[in-house]
């Protein structure tokens, strides 16, 4: 039995405040470390950029605030950054009484192994998908028209990415989740690959720049996952219940 079915809905907004207040302290600190090396993290975020500039070129900001906001968003995503095992954990957690008590037991693995795809998502899109993007779009100026990339721009831009990559990265752990509570299955996972494909696409299409090279650098990857979440299925799914483990059950 489910510990949820015991349990008020007071109960769940309670256990709910308790961790979005966990969420928020994490995320704070992350902030407030991060914050003291603003200039050297917006640095290290800058620098896929400044790898396919020209020499001289540099970026600039046209309003007085915009450095010092573009410092602060800075250090709120590498606190978010910093904190995502914690807030990983947290959400886990917030799902785990509504689980049985051995699908439990996977709590602390399936946290472990989001961190490790979030922060393994954001790195291929800075290692692999920033250099490309960025060429792409420098490509475009002439002896006519020079890029005068801004802050406030940039990191908006690139934060999308970052996000976007740490989250599509999750797939595998998603789906794998999904067939160990019997959600969906191996045979279901081969027989929409077709339109996992399509989807894949269509949402690298929404997700990135509008040049084919990023688009397809995001849907590569998410086709490679999908075939390691058919195989986490196949190991970790729900198994079926033959007839006769039934009957032995029941006797």
């Amino acid at each position: 039995m489910r510990e949820d079915e015991k349990l008020p809905f007071t109960s769940h907004l309670e256990e709910l405040r308790k961790r979005l207040i966990t969420a928020f302290i994490a995320v704070g600190v992350g902030f407030v470390v991060s914050f003291g090396f603003k200039e050297r993290l917006f640095g290290i975020l800058v620098q896929p950029l400044i790898n396919v500039m020209k020499e001289g070129e540099n970026l600039i900001y046209t309003g007085l605030p915009e450095a010092f906001f573009t410092y602060l968003k800075v250090s709120l995503l590498t606190g978010l950054i910093v904190a995502s095992p914690i807030l990983l954990y947290q959400f886990w957690m917030f799902v785990a009484p509504g689980l049985y008590r051995n699908e439990r037991r996977l709590m602390v693995p399936i946290v472990i192994l989001s961190s490790f795809f979030f922060i393994g998502g954001a790195l291929f899109g800075y290692f692999v998908v920033f250099p490309w993007g960025f060429k792409f779009f420098l490509g475009f100026a002439t002896d006519t028209i020079r890029p005068l990339p801004s802050m406030k721009e940039y990191f908006g831009f690139s934060a999308k990415l970052l996000l976007a990559f740490g989250l599509v990265f999750e797939l595998p752990l998603v789906l794998t989740f999904m067939a160990k509570l019997g959600i969906v299955s191996v045979d279901f996972l081969k027989k929409n690959r077709k339109y996992a494909l399509l989807l894949f696409f269509a949402g690298a299409a929404i997700l990135t720049p509008p040049d084919v090279i990023t688009q397809i650098l995001m849907a590569m990857p998410l086709m490679v996952l999908y075939e390691v979440s058919i195989i986490g299925a196949k190991i970790f799914g729900k198994k079926k219940v033959t007839p006769e483990e039934a009957e032995q059950e029941v006797g």
